[in-house]
């Protein structure tokens, strides 16, 4: 009697395989470029400002607690980098508490912005920014990836 492969068998080993998580790439500042994501990156924090918190609450003018209890976003854009650059960092809520200028920080699953022209880095809800033990990082501050201006040009054929 001859044994076959049902599709519950083929299946079931073609999640296994599949389920294995892939290591994650780091990679260094310099190497970013404009409307890219999936970074991951381990930097140093240089410097945080905070932006000023726009808007958040009233409609229409009116202000009411019991409506509204969202506290108005916090916004904080950091200067962060390793040995190759430097970029803005837009920091959001939670992850300013996190910016603290001097931190060691792992970016995961980061992306390029485009802000009047130039690149911003920003972790949305699928990424992650984690604080981790002090590296001795000496910072390239000469080579600030938001400082170059980028311009949108059609090629027409």
């Amino acid at each position: 009697m001859a044994t076959t492969a049902t599709p519950a068998t083929a299946t079931a080993t073609s999640t296994a395989t599949t389920s294995e998580k892939k290591k994650p790439v780091f990679v260094k500042v310099e190497s970013l470029k404009p409307g890219t994501h999936g970074h991951n990156l381990t930097v140093k924090v240089v410097e945080s400002n905070t932006v000023k918190a726009t808007g958040g609450g009233s409609r229409g003018g009116r202000v009411s607690a019991s409506l509204n209890s969202r506290a108005p976003p916090r916004i904080s854009e950091c200067l962060i980098g390793d040995e190759t650059g430097c970029i803005l960092f837009t920091a959001r809520n939670e992850q300013v508490d996190l910016m603290k200028p001097g931190a060691t920080v792992i970016l995961r699953n980061a992306k390029i912005d485009m802000f009047k022209g130039s690149m911003r880095l920003a972790v949305d809800k699928w990424g992650r920014v984690e604080v981790t033990e002090p590296a001795d990082i000496a910072v390239n501050d000469q080579n600030n990836l938001s400082l170059v201006e980028y311009e949108l040009v059609n090629v027409d054929e």
